[in-house]
């Protein structure tokens, strides 16, 4: 069984490719439209408007895109917007306030830009420009005013590069490329790739993500471009480590992750990305890691997207319960794509500067990728590692002897299991650990799949989790102990906390799980059977309590 089909399709051109404005959109070409007109006719100033890039793009797909960004002949962004602003007011059309964006290379504004808001919409101005690159950096030295055709072959890739003329009405392709390339679902750099990798090496991610956004085939000699030691080396020295996580991230959270790491497997990528960590981490890590392209980040991600993807009745299907969030949640789909390409670092440590045995892949998140908590990665992704090894204790020992009502629950109440304020919910984390477990099915090299092996692994998971649902222990996760801590204290008689109390609590939670219709009144009684000098010492109620327990 072959999994390299992402079975996501590509998406495809229009026939006839062509940009139908909205009435908002319309409105926005007409007033650029005619405050260009006014400003020729008034003040002598030619200027030309093109709407440029993504927002082109998306429309000629066929697909609807807030994003308007104009390109500006002649002019800078905010002297043209307070023309505009001017000219609107003018014809009776509110404006929001003109904002200057300062030149941030770092998150890749070469050029300051103004942005307002017109007809309800944000546009950014912007003028046309040309860009020249240092030998050891990716933020342009010397930015100029620049003809469309500069403009367009400074641009990342040729569907990008395309312009809408907001006078004409009409589509502009300088590179004489873009339209084609649409039309033939193919990815390919304006200039040539060695020579815009180098002056910017992020558009190699850019050409990866766009690639997995709409499933179109980057051209050979992109790949070879890519393929270059020096140009994953620039990735590495020129690139800032936030602006590689922030196209991870979207890559992860888009369509297709799948293709997005079959080229970075293909293009060899891995540890220009995934593997830039601190001298003391990496020389904690076997060498032979680094040695090429970890097959295991590309098979887990395959098993999973497979999963996800395969019909309710298909043989290998999971069963539903392990998909039921990831359903609902994308930050949990997105979470578990990132801890399957991270899956080559589970296990390993290092020893840190404050004596602690801290996880390798915290670092890679942290400092690879520097991606923080959002979506849960680096508060959830190892965490959702650590849950493996306590799943397939479980798993092995409810194999030989059926794990009760009790253990069972405290399995999936463990916090490295569950845990709400991690994103770490039971059901993917047993997902992910029967995606491991399948890892081993899987041939990367011949994209061959183990069914019969599979079949084995996926019964045992359904199996477990019939259990679960049988015993009806979904429902019992994340229910409160049915005593708090002032009804415990009344059954023994204090009025002073310690740390006794958790432990009762614990006892508690594993009481009502022992008796799922089991009252309040009937967990009191129990919890007074097992007496005082169970849980209180005579040293718990002679030391001074920390607080003392709630009599409301």
């Amino acid at each position: 069984m072959p999994l390299k089909h992402t079975r996501i399709p590509r998406i495809m051109a229009p026939a006839k490719l062509e940009i139908h404005l909205t009435e908002v959109e319309n409105s926005i070409c007409e007033l650029l439209h005619n405050c260009t007109r006014f400003l020729q006719k008034e003040k002598g100033i030619s200027i030309t408007c093109r709407i440029a890039g993504g927002w082109v793009r998306d429309k000629l797909l066929g697909s609807q895109s807030n994003d308007i960004d104009v390109a500006l002949s002649d002019i800078m962004g905010l002297a043209f917007a307070e023309y505009l602003a001017d000219f609107a007011h003018s014809q009776g059309v509110e404006t929001g306030t003109i904002t200057k964006i300062e030149q941030n290379p770092d998150q890749s504004k070469h050029l300051e830009t103004a942005t307002f808001k017109i007809f309800g919409l944000d546009i950014d101005l912007v003028n046309l420009r040309s860009e020249e690159y240092a030998e050891e950096s990716r933020i342009p030295t010397g930015v100029a005013f620049g003809t469309p055709l500069e403009d367009a072959l400074r641009r990342d890739i040729t569907i990008n590069a395309l312009f809408y003329n907001v006078h004409t009405r009409e589509v502009e392709d300088f590179t004489e490329k873009g339209l084609d390339d649409m039309r033939k679902g193919l990815i390919r750099t304006p200039m040539p790739p060695r020579e815009t990798f180098h002056d910017d090496p992020l558009r190699v991610l850019r050409c990866v993500r766009f690639s997995s956004r709409y499933g179109f085939d980057v051209v050979q000699e992109v790949k070879d471009a890519v393929k270059d030691p020096a140009v994953q080396e620039a990735l590495v020295t020129k690139v800032a480590r936030e602006r590689v996580g922030v196209e991870v991230g979207k890559m992860i959270k888009g369509r297709d992750p799948l293709r997005a790491a079959q080229l970075i497997h293909e293009l060899s990528l891995y540890h220009s990305i995934f593997s830039v960590i601190p001298p003391e981490v990496r020389s904690s890590i076997p060498p032979t890691l680094f040695a090429k392209d970890p097959d295991i980040a590309l098979a887990s991600l395959s098993i999973l997207q497979a999963l996800l993807y395969l019909e309710d009745s298909h043989q290998l299907a999971p069963h539903p319960s392990l998909l039921s969030v990831v359903d609902e949640d994308p930050s949990s789909r997105a979470r578990l794509c990132l801890a399957s390409l991270l899956l080559p670092f589970i296990g390993m440590t290092y020893q840190h500067k404050t004596d602690k045995t801290l996880p390798v892949v915290t670092v890679v998140i942290r400092d690879s990728l520097k991606l923080g908590t959002q979506n849960h990665y680096l508060d959830g992704i190892p965490i959702l590692f650590s849950a493996i090894a306590l799943i397939k204790a479980s798993m092995a020992e409810h194999s030989i002897n059926p794990l009760d009502r009790v253990k069972l629950g405290l399995l999936l109440r463990n916090k490295v299991v569950h845990n709400p304020t991690t994103g770490n919910h039971w059901t993917t984390s047993l997902l992910f650990s029967m995606v491991i477990d399948l890892v081993p099915c899987y041939n990367v090299s011949v994209d061959s799949f183990d069914g019969d092996a599979a079949s084995k692994i996926i019964s045992s998971y359904t199996s477990f989790i019939n259990t679960i649902v049988d015993l009806g222990l979904q429902n019992a996760v994340d229910a409160k102990p049915l005593l708090n801590g002032h009804e415990i204290g009344l059954a023994f008689g204090v009025k002073q906390t310690g740390p006794w109390i958790g432990k009762v609590t614990s006892d508690v939670v594993e009481w009502q799980l022992g008796h799922p219709s089991g009252s309040k009144d009937e967990c009191i009684e129990w919890l007074k059977g097992q007496g005082t000098a169970r849980y209180i010492s005579a040293k718990d109620l002679q030391s001074k309590p920390s607080k003392r327990l709630r009599t409301k």
